[in-house]
């Protein structure tokens, strides 16, 4: 496992959006202090190593088409290891025109047929780097029905395509599930999509899901956060510079691209996490506090030593620890619902 993990690090500033230590080699990037003696024997012996790797030069330069490939290999050979940890099935099908990916689990309790979890997955926009590994374990967890939209990637496809195939999947749940028995979720840009999504269903007057998961995001486009100071960049870029390709011609204060510039009263329970060593952990954060300003029922976790989107790719306890806190704020709020 450790020897596939590493090798995923390497690349998971292309497959992530933005990573800690992966970059191109030409950019000059802040030295990261030794990781702390917090974290698990696990976390630090694979970490460490990376904190001074840079990504293979054969892989800086990613073609769209390319990255797209690799970053599908990664998963495939991710999502072997969590099959035999996770007993969970999966369909390919198609849901108001929108491809997804369906994961059952195979100890789903009848109660819990009646609820479904809708998950935006990462990837920058521009890749899918998250509708197996993000999906597999959460169905498992919670034992209930995942479904991953597998929504139009930018740069062919840039804002709102993206967010307009996430609400035509919800709207079409809408029809067989209450929307206090639906959860929508995502990590990096499907946290992103996850908390633009809800923007345009309240403008489109539908009811709003149970709960939120914004796993390691961003709500405003217009700003670089603070942990983007003096953790390593992808390419030294910014977010929005970073994903220029799904932006497109959209004003980085537009509401329905950066939500922090909403209505967020009202906005579902929303978890939000991150990790001390995430680029976007002060974006993460800085959206947290906003929903808590609007008087949003949001909790923020925050994990020591952590990278972008860690539970993701990492076997690791830290990982399996997020896992489980995502999945008990779904189940808690699926089950607090009438």
């Amino acid at each position: 496992m450790r020897a596939f993990t590493r090798a995923h690090w390497a690349i998971a500033g292309v497959l992530l959006l933005v990573s800690t230590t992966c970059r191109a080699q030409t950019v000059s990037t802040p030295v990261q202090p030794p990781l702390p003696d917090t974290i698990s024997p696990e976390a630090k012996a694979i970490l460490t190593p990376m904190l001074a790797q840079k990504a293979p030069t054969a892989h800086t330069d990613f073609s769209v088409a390319n990255a797209r490939a690799f970053a599908w290999a990664i998963q495939e050979q991710f999502s072997k290891v969590q099959l035999k940890k996770y007993d969970v099935r999966i369909e390919e099908g198609v849901i108001a025109g929108v491809p997804v990916r369906i994961f059952t689990p195979n100890a789903m309790p009848e109660a819990n047929k009646s609820r479904v979890l809708l998950n935006l997955h990462g990837g920058g926009f521009i890749i899918d780097s998250g509708s197996l590994t993000e999906n597999i374990p959460m169905a498992a967890l919670t034992k209930t029905k995942v479904i991953s939209a597998l929504y139009r990637l930018a740069p062919e496809h840039p804002f709102p395509a993206a967010v307009d195939d996430a609400v035509a999947v919800y709207r079409e749940l809408l029809k067989s599930h209450r929307p206090s028995a639906i959860v929508l979720f995502g990590t990096s840009a499907g946290a992103i999509l996850s908390a633009e999504t809800i923007v345009a269903l309240r403008a489109a007057k539908l009811p709003l899901p149970a709960a939120v998961g914004f796993f390691s995001g961003t709500a405003d486009f217009s700003t670089t956060g603070d942990s983007e100071q003096y953790l390593p960049k992808l390419n030294g870029m910014s977010v929005s510079e970073t994903l220029s390709g799904y932006i497109g011609k959209t004003d980085l204060k537009d509401p329905r691209l950066s939500p922090l510039f909403a209505d967020l009263g009202g906005f579902p329970p929303t978890l939000c996490i991150t990790g001390t060593r995430d680029p976007l952990l002060s974006q993460t954060s800085r959206f947290h506090l906003a929903l808590l300003n609007a008087g949003v029922d949001s909790k923020l976790v925050i994990s020591d030593g952590m990278p972008h989107a860690y539970w993701t790719y990492l076997d690791i306890p830290e990982s399996t620890n997020a896992l489980e806190i995502m999945a008990h704020f779904f189940e808690q709020h699926l089950r607090e619902t009438p």
